[in-house]
């Protein structure tokens, strides 16, 4: 998606946790584009994040709120408290911690569009992801919220972005990932899918082309 964002002459603010990717994104894309390290579950952490990122880049246009983890496949009576909890903290809380930090300048301005990732396992279910289904659940009623709370010119919108070749993916098919698009050629129609939605699409529930 930076890739394809920015052929596009947008500029891209990003985090990872990655430092290593973060490191190599900054090196291919310098300024006006800003990247940095960020653990989204850490709630002044992004708030740091945040001012930085609009005191170089301006108030996004367009909010992208695709962190997410997956637990290891097992019935939900084995899945441990910590890694209950880290599928909740990042996939939920975090998506929570961007909003609180970047939509009040938006709202501001009174323009842009904030599109939380769901999934699949957001509006249907599936055995031994039980976790992950329940944050993606939450993400399409969180964001039905956000769209109700919006003032006029802004939107929020829950996107399914289908099933992609990651390694998050490989976690729950195994081998059978490789047969689902990888991630550059998802981008490719994805990223103009993103760019064109507006306050028209407020709180729908939409799957990427």
């Amino acid at each position: 998606m930076v890739e394809g964002f920015i052929a596009r002459d947008d500029t891209v603010i990003g985090c990872a946790r990655n430092a290593e990717s973060v490191a190599e994104l900054t090196a291919a894309y310098p300024a006006p584009h800003f990247f940095d390290v960020l653990d989204v579950t850490d709630d002044q952490s992004v708030a740091n994040f945040s001012e930085r990122a609009m005191q170089l880049c301006g108030v996004p246009d367009l909010l992208i709120n695709n962190a997410g983890v997956i637990n290891a496949n097992a019935p939900l009576w084995e899945v441990s408290a910590e890694d209950f909890s880290r599928v909740i903290d990042v996939n939920l809380a975090g998506v929570a911690n961007l909003i609180r930090h970047f939509v009040p300048a938006m709202i501001n301005r009174g323009s842009g569009v904030i599109v939380n990732f769901s999934s699949g396992w957001g509006r249907s279910t599936s055995p031994e992801v039980a976790p992950y289904c329940a944050t993606k659940w939450g993400i399409e009623g969180l964001t039905q919220a956000l769209a109700q709370e919006l003032p006029d010119g802004l939107s929020a919108v829950a996107l399914n972005p289908g099933v992609i070749e990651t390694d998050m993916l490989r976690s729950c098919f195994g081998g059978d990932a490789s047969s689902y698009a990888d991630p550059r050629s998802w981008a490719e129609t994805a990223v103009p899918f993103l760019a064109n939605l507006g306050a028209r699409d407020n709180g729908q529930a939409l799957t990427a082309p």
